[in-house]
């Protein structure tokens, strides 16, 4: 799939590993908004995820602002999510979580 959203073009391989297909639209949208995604899935059987997600860093205004980027290209968010990992009994974060219908 090539993706020429906001006027540059990226693929799934230009990402190490490639994007997972059902969430690569979503994850070159954010990052060429200028979203700092760090993580994603397509989610499924086998997957990290059961839906698909998209993980990224930013201020407490950042979450809004990727809201509104994917549902102005008509991306179908499901929740947004401002998380905490824990990490050796540690809250780490927060971070922004996306996650969309599936397809």
């Amino acid at each position: 799939m090539n993706n020429s959203v906001l006027g540059l073009t990226m693929t799934r391989n230009d990402f190490s590993p490639p994007l997972d297909e059902g969430i690569e639209k979503a994850v070159i949208l954010l990052q060429k908004g200028d979203v700092e995604t760090y993580e994603s899935c397509e989610g499924g059987h086998g997957h990290a995820y059961s839906e698909p997600t998209v993980r990224f860093h930013g201020d407490r205004s950042e979450g809004f602002r990727a809201l509104a980027l994917v549902i102005q290209h008509e991306l179908h968010v499901k929740s947004l999510k401002r998380i905490w990992d824990v990490l050796d009994g540690e809250p780490a974060g927060p971070e922004w979580e996306l996650i969309f219908w599936e397809r």
